[in-house]
């Protein structure tokens, strides 16, 4: 059937035997009570920590969108996965907070540190952001993935867009549901092994079939293994402006990442993710101490140096296959008879390799690298919603309530967000563009998250009104942003006036944008907060360096050995490599 043979289909089969039982291995060993569903029992040992930090990172993004710019931009947005010192700031600076605060939700923590309006208002925010993005996206990837490596598919009326979706989001609700977090930790540290291997392997197989890597960068060329190198089209002249104007480009990466901004609002957007992000954190919150908790951190930031090697130069391989004529195949699917690469079709990169590269045997073991990256994230979105509703919204309306209670809310939750992922799929079916559309979402809504959590630590004088006003004002920037910018993408023909306002706000590239919502939230915050009443210091104490004590101190200093620094030095040194290395 399609592209994989009868020993693919058994070690797809055998691959989920081996999750559905481990996850019902696990479910047999829960107990009903919220600290075991939502965070494990706070029980997960630092790999478990480390490597579902990693299996719920790796999703559609990287399956579609980052092996896709890799076939059209080289290793440009390798700066995003090189972001792993992000994961050492969760480590070794927020920790520290998260662990003492005890909490189940990153608004929780915010409202320890500020105010219950505060929490309320970042919970909204975030429910409604993984339903417009992560499930969003996650189904879309999924389509894009089964529609090329079983492109004649076809289940009671239904293709393979369709019922690998359906398949996907049941089997991850049905193990999500009945296990939480605990279940989806320890499939997400089994898929993380059957993910890496299965990913090398195409790696490995694609430079054979290209001939070595010096092959690779002989057909490729040397800016598409250049980091910093500005890949600014032939008869365009480059500017520094913020605003994209007809003959003229900012420097830039691509069209959609300017130099500047990769500088300065991609840490940004990095730091909220993995420092901020309900969907990240939770694992960290499951682990029983501040020790494991950093240590899985720093286990995750070593594993998410791969994806460079495992999803970016993969795409690179599929282009230069394509580029040669080596594979008919990836020739016809990535460029126009005359010889032009379409980029509209980058995104099947990754799918098109393991379907003609790879040999039979091999490609089961992919394919279910693939399955696991989906369901993976999948779950994640799905823990994460359900723990959100249950503990920031239903634990408030109903305080009384029991932990069974609490437990049976968290699981209707999650049985709603597979429902709502399931009504998503004829919509991310036809949503042509989409992905590129719903990939903007995070950076107009990450930067007020990011101000109040970093500054909020590092700045005790800033208070509940400052935070309020900050979340207020950036979401609404970022909102705004988002209204300006849905007519021009989902109107065919729509276009402002060209120099209005509006034109000005919908060209501006989206990461400038952020960075100006960013210093708007910061101003906001401080002034406020400088023009109100100070906290209350003793109920913040613990929360913000400034209110650390002796004894917060020493027990943070206990938590660590020479073994974490250095491994933390490792992480550091190898990403400073890869950047000397992709430097022409």
């Amino acid at each position: 059937m399609g592209t994989l043979h009868m020993l693919d289909w058994a070690i797809i089969a055998l691959y989920f035997a081996l999750i559905l039982g481990l996850a019902w291995w696990v479910i047999k060993q829960r107990n009903d009570t919220s600290d075991d569903y939502f965070l494990a029992g706070r029980h997960l040992g630092w790999f478990v920590v480390g490597a579902s930090i990693f299996a719920s990172n790796i999703g559609s993004e990287h399956l579609v969108g980052l092996a896709g710019s890799g076939a059209t931009d080289g290793v440009a947005l390798a700066h995003y996965e090189l972001h792993a010192w992000c994961l050492l700031v969760l480590g070794w600076v927020m920790v520290p907070f998260y662990m003492r605060s005890k909490v189940f939700t990153m608004p929780e923590f915010l409202e320890r540190r500020f105010s219950a309006t505060s929490r309320t208002v970042l919970s909204v925010i975030s429910l409604v952001a993984y339903v417009l993005t992560k499930i969003a996206v996650g189904i879309f990837a999924g389509g894009i993935v089964f529609s090329v490596l079983l492109p004649d598919l076809n289940v009671l009326g239904m293709d393979s867009f369709w019922f690998g979706s359906i398949l996907v989001i049941i089997l991850t609700g049905l193990y999500t549901i009945l296990g939480g977090l605990r279940a989806v930790a320890y499939t997400e540290a089994l898929q993380t092994v059957i993910l890496v291997i299965g990913s090398a392997l195409v790696t490995i197989y694609g430079l054979d079939a290209l001939g070595g890597w010096g092959a690779l960068k002989e057909i490729t060329g040397s800016e598409m293994f250049n980091l910093w190198k500005p890949l600014v089209p032939a008869g365009m002249e480059a500017t520094w402006a913020p605003v994209k104007e007809s003959g003229r480009m900012a420097w830039y990466f691509n069209d959609n990442y300017p130099w500047l901004s990769m500088l300065f609002c991609a840490p940004i957007i990095g730091l909220w993710y993995w420092c901020t992000d309900q969907y990240i954190v939770q694992r960290v919150l499951g682990a029983p101490n501040e020790t494991e908790a950093r240590r899985g951190s720093i286990a995750a930031a070593m594993l998410k140096l791969l994806p460079v090697f495992i999803f970016i130069i993969p795409g690179m391989i599929s282009f230069a296959l394509a580029k040669t004529g080596q594979v008919a195949a990836l020739q016809q699917e990535l460029f126009t008879p005359s010889g032009e690469l379409m980029r509209d079709q980058a995104q099947k990169a990754f799918p098109l390799l393991v379907a003609h590269v790879l040999p039979v045997g091999v490609r089961g073991i992919v394919v279910a690298g693939l399955l696991a990256a989906l369901m993976s994230s999948l779950a994640g979105v799905f823990n994460a919603s359900s723990t959100l509703f249950t503990m920031d919204f239903y634990s408030k309306f109903r305080p009384q309530a029991s932990q069974q209670q609490l437990v049976w809310m968290g699981r209707v939750a999650t049985g709603v967000m597979v429902l709502v992922g399931l009504l998503w799929i004829p919509v991310i079916q036809g949503g042509k563009g989409l992905y590129d559309y719903l990939q903007g979402i995070q950076a107009y809504l990450a930067p007020p998250i990011f101000v109040v959590f970093f500054f909020g630590v590092f700045m005790k004088r800033l208070n509940a009104k400052g935070c309020l006003s900050a979340l207020i004002v950036g979401f609404i920037l970022g909102l705004f942003r988002l209204a300006v910018d849905t007519p021009v993408k989902l109107i065919d023909g729509f276009a402002y006036e060209t120099g209005s306002f509006l034109w000005i706000v919908n060209n501006t590239f989206f990461q400038y944008y952020s960075l100006i919502i960013f210093l708007v939230c910061v101003a906001v915050m401080i002034i406020v907060s400088y023009m109100t009443e100070e906290p209350d210091y003793e109920q913040i104490s613990g929360l913000t360096y400034g209110t650390l004590t002796a004894e917060h101190r020493e027990s943070s200093r206990s938590s660590w050995t020479m073994a974490d620094i250095l491994s933390s030095g490792l992480v550091l040194v190898l990403i400073l490599a890869a950047y000397l290395y992709f430097t022409g």
